[in-house]
């Protein structure tokens, strides 16, 4: 994680209405909004910026996307780590962003 830009945030979790059991978290909007303007010739498609994240003791490899409903960033959380984490819809969580 050198040279990596680091953003901690608190959020709640929030699922896509689809039959499919994403679940997400969006980052706040300034933040996004600096990410984007420091990172955006990095994105790839769709918005995807390759990052890593960190909640409690559970750190991994993942990718954030703009996304243009929320006007900001959005991480979705895999399974393993919602269980590793015990986190459940609308559970309000810190997270640390490294990009």
């Amino acid at each position: 994680m050198l040279n990596r830009v680091v953003y901690q945030f608190k959020t709640k979790v929030w699922k896509h209405s689809s039959s499919a059991s994403w679940y997400f978290v969006t980052l706040p909007k300034n933040q996004a909004k600096e990410i984007r303007n420091f990172f955006q010739p990095m994105e790839e498609g769709w918005g995807r910026l390759p990052c890593e994240a960190k909640i409690g003791n559970t750190h991994w490899k993942s990718s954030i996307w703009f996304d243009t409903k929320h006007k900001s960033y959005i991480l979705p959380l895999k399974a393993e780590i919602r269980k590793k984490e015990h986190i459940e819809v609308d559970k309000q969580v810190t997270i640390v962003i490294y990009v």
